[in-house]
């Protein structure tokens, strides 16, 4: 599993009723599962994904995203999840609002288009970053709607969400000093656990 998934696993509390959205092939799910004894689902497009997360054993709901989630009643799980999927559907603030609807506490990771390498290639380069965390070229990317820590935050206090936790990490460690003091500048994945509720102030995103 990527570190970002890896990472997630210390917020999923044993024995809770997980949903899993944008799940691919079910390889986070299947883990809870093992290592959690979570009660959940996925909820994926790809049918080869699909096909793939079924057999690990992952009960998998077939749903376009962007679609929203009307289908599912308020609070149906403890803990939805989301693993650097938020910025490539079309709109990912309406789908966070139906997220903490669905979920009591919503955990989602995301690439930092904030993260100084991402800063310099522009400057540098003068294109658009391509990168381990941003692979894609601009033209065929189903990253849409790239942002930085700083936005995430932004969105959450706009719509009164409560950031519990947050990590800022890179693609081979957990991340460094720096990356905890100015997480938008060093933090290559943001990895946060958000609740409906007044934001916290303290821990926001400061700095570059």
């Amino acid at each position: 599993m990527r570190l970002d998934q890896r990472l997630v696993e210390q917020w999923v509390r044993p024995g809770s009723r997980v949903l899993d959205l944008g799940c691919g092939n079910g390889e986070l799910l299947a883990h809870l599962q093992r290592t959690r004894q979570v009660r959940g689902y996925g909820m994926e497009i790809d049918a080869d994904k699909i096909t793939a997360a079924i057999a690990r054993g992952v009960n998998v709901i077939e749903q376009d995203l962007n679609r929203g989630l009307a289908n599912l009643a308020d609070a149906s799980f403890d803990t939805l999840l989301m693993a650097q999927a938020l910025q490539a559907v079309q709109r990912p603030d309406e789908l966070l609002d139906d997220m903490v609807r669905v979920a009591r506490e919503v955990i989602v990771t995301f690439p930092n288009f904030g993260h100084w390498k991402t800063r310099w290639y522009l400057i540098r380069h003068g294109r658009m970053p391509v990168s381990r965390a941003l692979p894609y070229g601009w033209y065929d990317t189903p990253n849409i709607h790239l942002c930085t820590f700083r936005d995430f935050e932004a969105m959450c206090r706009e719509k009164g969400l409560k950031v519990l936790d947050r990590l800022a990490v890179d693609q081979d460690q957990q991340g460094s000093g720096l990356s905890r003091l100015f997480p938008n500048l060093f933090g290559e994945i943001g990895i946060f656990r958000v609740s409906r509720g007044e934001v916290i102030a303290r821990g926001a995103v400061r700095g570059r």
